[in-house]
């Protein structure tokens, strides 16, 4: 997708592999969110297909949740005797549909392409451009 190259991202075959440098985490209640380490940021929204998630049901049987001193989740796997900051239960996510607000977002000129795409899954879809009268075709 053009879309993810402008925005530095690789595409790949799979829209939830993340980017290199990108880590996906847990909070304590089972909210997932993405650690961008290259830039030292964190996100709620994945960063190829703008989807929000939460872990479904409970850890599976033998782990338990701990916290260290710094305040960071880990794993405990008690069967296989093992500590993990990787949230096991990540390999069963399931999409948090937030409620779609009813008020429509505006774009200008200043607008750029990743603010207007974010979210938004235009695959198999045709997307008609109107009103640009300037700008297109505009290199830097």
């Amino acid at each position: 997708m053009a879309a993810l190259k402008y925005a530095g991202l690789e595409d790949t075959d799979s829209e939830e592999e993340l980017p290199p440098g990108w880590e996906e985490r847990t909070t304590k209640d089972g909210w997932v969110y993405y650690a961008n380490h290259l830039e030292e940021k964190t996100q709620w929204e994945h960063p190829k297909s703008g989807k929000r998630k939460r872990v479904a049901g409970d850890l599976p049987y033998g782990w338990e949740q701990e916290t260290d001193e710094n305040g960071q989740v880990y794993f405990v796997d008690h069967i296989n005797k093992r500590t993990t900051y990787l949230d096991p239960r990540l390999a069963f996510t399931v999409e948090d549909n937030p409620v779609k607000s009813t008020t429509r977002q505006r774009y200008d000129g200043n607008s750029t392409a990743m603010e207007i795409l974010q979210g938004r899954d235009l695959s198999e879809r045709v997307v008609i451009i109107t009103g640009a009268n300037s700008g297109l075709g505009r290199s830097m």
